[in-house]
């Protein structure tokens, strides 16, 4: 549990600094009951990740459809709520406490607790919404998730007839340049990057406290468990994020 002094420590920082940016993971989600996909206990031991490559949606797009619709459903978003880490962060965005909340995180729950669509960069996308492949056009999942039922695989764009993707980055995908360009811009220029609820593993976007450090700012690191930036952080404090961010930004 993190000690009283440690989190007096971070407010301080936060405070003091001109720009705060929060980096949100898994641990977030997971408090809101969304399981995990790489712990334990998590989707990847139910689902096999290499069926969910970009190889494998472009080479067989009405295969992998079958199986994301499961997978989606399995992440039981319509009974998903904002926890107490995503309100406190939202406070903070409306208060100007925190300029941005950068996410590797696809529920879009941030939104939902209130932080304004333009202050969250979802550098892995949104299980929310699909993209079309051929015109770009974004649809909300649930349209595609109807057509899938219906038999109609791969679900098609309602613009152009084009292929429609999960707005997701997969496995063996890129992230998308404009967002990752704004990520890395915001965590150049942050004197703090508060990382809530993330173990700092997947890159490249786990790379993002990483520049803020190099940057001279500070890193505060809110998780469960230890990271491998914990010994460059300038506080870290071991706990639940729904309990420990409200009570640092509170």
């Amino acid at each position: 549990m993190a000690s009283q002094d440690a989190v007096e420590e971070a407010r301080a920082l936060v405070e003091e600094a001109k720009s705060v940016v929060a980096f949100t993971g898994a641990g977030v989600s997971t408090a809101s009951g969304i399981p995990d996909f790489r712990g334990e206990g998590g989707l990847w031991e139910r689902f096999d990740p290499s069926d969910f490559r970009y190889e494998r949606f472009l080479e067989d797009p009405a295969g992998f459809w079958e199986l994301r619709a499961v997978l989606t459903r399995s992440l039981g978003l319509e009974d998903a709520r904002p926890n107490a880490c995503h309100q406190a962060l939202a406070q903070a965005c409306k208060e100007g406490v925190v300029e941005a909340v950068v996410t590797q995180n696809i529920d879009g729950l941030h939104q939902e607790a209130g932080v304004s669509g333009e202050d969250v960069v979802e550098v892995h996308g949104s299980t929310r919404r699909t993209r079309c492949m051929g015109c770009g056009e974004r649809w909300p999942i649930e349209e595609a998730l109807e057509a899938v039922d219906a038999g109609r695989v791969p679900p098609s764009c309602g613009g152009c007839g084009g292929v429609l993707k999960p707005d997701v980055v997969l496995f063996g995908e890129r992230l998308p340049k404009d967002v990752f360009d704004r990520a890395q811009a915001l965590a150049r220029g942050s004197d703090v990057m508060l990382v809530a609820g993330s173990s700092l593993s997947v890159y490249p976007a786990a790379g993002l406290p990483e520049i803020t450090l190099s940057q001279g700012g500070d890193v505060v690191i809110v998780n469960g468990e230890a990271t491998g930036l914990d010994a460059r952080a300038s506080v870290v404090l071991r706990g639940r994020v729904e309990t420990v961010v409200p009570e640092l930004l509170g």
